[in-house]
């Protein structure tokens, strides 16, 4: 395996990471496979995610020349563009954060998980964001045990919890520098 971490840069790029979100929404998987390997929730079309990347680049980790695995980027320009966030904007605003950038879905591919790939993806995208941003910032969805695991051992800690849309949300931050 030949895995580099970088920022997304071409078309061909954004619709591997679109590929891979789709093999990965909580739709498209088992129940035990939510449990036990985590889910995403937002599917976004190939436009948004387009301008998305041209205001602050993804975040991807490579085998080779094929994503693996993606973090998305997202700054608050983009708060009303997908719904299912902007009760995520609203908790911000309330506690007064600033200077952050959101990390608005995360997603490694299922033959390279449990090889350190999660914490790369962060790792990289604080050093891209910093010291532009002081804080990377996002929500995971209450059920998804893993995934807030996952983050917590990244370094991330709570902010708080919120009910949004018929569940809860543990919004989590964590430190660039």
């Amino acid at each position: 395996m030949n895995i580099s971490y970088t920022t997304a840069s071409t078309s061909e790029e954004l619709l591997q990471i679109l590929s891979l979100q789709r093999m990965n929404l909580k739709s498209a998987i088992s129940i035990e496979e939510m449990q036990h390997e985590g889910f995403v929730t937002v599917e976004h079309d190939f436009e948004l995610l387009k301008r998305m990347n041209d205001y602050c680049p993804h975040i991807i980790a490579k085998d080779n020349e094929i994503v693996i695995a993606y973090a998305l980027s997202m700054t608050e320009d983009f708060k009303d563009e997908i719904s299912v966030l902007r009760p995520m904007f609203n908790e911000l605003d309330a506690n007064h954060i600033q200077n952050f950038l959101t990390m608005g879905q995360i997603c490694i591919s299922k033959t390279h998980r449990k090889m350190g790939v999660f914490k790369g993806l962060y790792s990289a995208m604080k050093r891209f964001s910093y010291p532009k941003y002081e804080y990377i910032i996002t929500e995971v969805d209450a059920t998804n045990t893993r995934s807030l695991n996952a983050h917590l051992a990244a370094g991330f800690e709570k902010l708080c919890t919120y009910h949004s849309l018929g569940q809860d949300w543990e919004l989590i931050s964590l430190k660039t520098s």
